[in-house]
């Protein structure tokens, strides 16, 4: 069963716009080392639609070959049509990856008795697991009725992902399906809610700012595990400024990669292309980005911080961080729940 923290990937970009393949490499080996319970790339955080279907591939092949099986893989199969889907789903299944993610079908809307058919013919023919991704602001949405019906009768759908930030919509399809099929994968893709998720019976989360912050995120999953859930709600509430900073304050996920490139990563430059305006929009968002995690003990990101008045940040110490990072990775030594099929 995939249950925890599953990492949604950044892809890095080399200034010829190629994938940056030596730095993707580092931030998967990165990631793992600070204790994610698994990798999802090819997501939206990943802008695995602004990628060929052959780079989407490549960014799986380079993701598991650098994981070397330590932690699952999910893998995003978003792909346009059948062909590609099923394709995607041998190639992701023969490099190891635990499961695929799939979206309704986007672009055109569709009846919910078409997207029903579709993912009865993708289960009936995949090589491997399949979680649905409903996600309604990029594509059809999948409704609950249809989700419960597909998680009753289709082994091969072992879950979905929820990203379509509708609490009441989640808690309907926890209830619908959980106490019929219990290990069926409930996981939330929508970070300001992690910790009421979790209390409410979800298995984990595609959490974007794991990326950026893996060391709070994990920390905050592990209170919720040992039942301090004070402490969890204090850690969500704290990481708000943050989130909404990375997720509101620019073009999605121009955030992320912000705050990605403050803890040492480089990013390169999208493939999305800036106005000028939105450039210098961007810049101030990079140096309120670097306030908050500056201030929450990421010491890195304090050169980039300006605050009201152009007076940067003074230095801040790392204890609090690094004692986050050993007590995590002491409880993950110790039973840390890993995602299997």
């Amino acid at each position: 069963m995939i249950r925890g923290i599953l990492t949604p990937n950044l892809v890095p970009f080399k200034d010829d716009g190629s994938i940056n393949e030596g730095e993707l490499r580092r931030i998967v080996n990165w990631l793992i080392e600070k204790g994610v319970s698994g990798l999802y790339p090819n997501g939206s955080t990943g802008e695995f639609i602004r990628l060929s279907f052959e780079e989407r591939k490549r960014v799986i092949k380079i993701v598991a070959e650098e994981n070397r099986g330590r932690v699952p893989i999910l893998a995003g199969a978003a792909e346009s049509n059948l062909t590609m889907i099923l394709d995607a789903c041998r190639t992701y299944a023969d490099l190891g990856c635990v499961a695929v993610s799939i979206t309704g079908p986007y672009y055109y809307k569709v009846s919910q008795e078409s997207i029903e058919h579709f993912f009865r013919e993708v289960a009936k023919r995949s090589p491997i697991d399949i979680l649905l991704y409903n996600i309604p602001q990029f594509s059809n949405e999948i409704s609950v009725p249809v989700v419960t019906r597909l998680a009753m009768d289709c082994p091969r759908i072992v879950g979905i992902k929820d990203s379509s930030r509708d609490f009441p919509r989640f808690l309907n399809t926890l209830h619908a399906i959980k106490p019929q099929r219990p290990d069926f994968t409930c996981l939330i893709g929508c970070e300001e809610i992690l910790f009421p998720s979790l209390l409410m019976g979800a298995d984990g989360g595609t959490i974007a700012s794991s990326g950026v912050v893996p060391e709070v995120i994990m920390k905050l999953h592990q209170e919720f595990l040992a039942g301090r859930w004070d402490e969890a709600k204090r850690i969500q509430f704290k990481l708000l400024d943050l989130i909404n900073a990375m997720l509101y304050g620019t073009n999605f996920p121009e955030g992320f990669r912000a705050g990605m490139a403050l803890r040492g990563f480089n990013l390169g430059t999208t493939r999305q292309l800036l106005s000028p305006g939105e450039q210098s929009d961007l810049e101030d968002i990079r140096g309120k980005i670097a306030c908050i995690l500056a201030d929450c003990g990421f010491s890195e990101a304090a050169s980039a911080c300006r605050r009201p008045g152009g007076v940067a940040a003074p230095p801040v110490a790392r204890v609090e961080v690094e004692g986050i990072v050993r007590e995590v990775m002491d409880k993950l030594r110790a039973h840390q729940p890993k995602a299997t099929n």
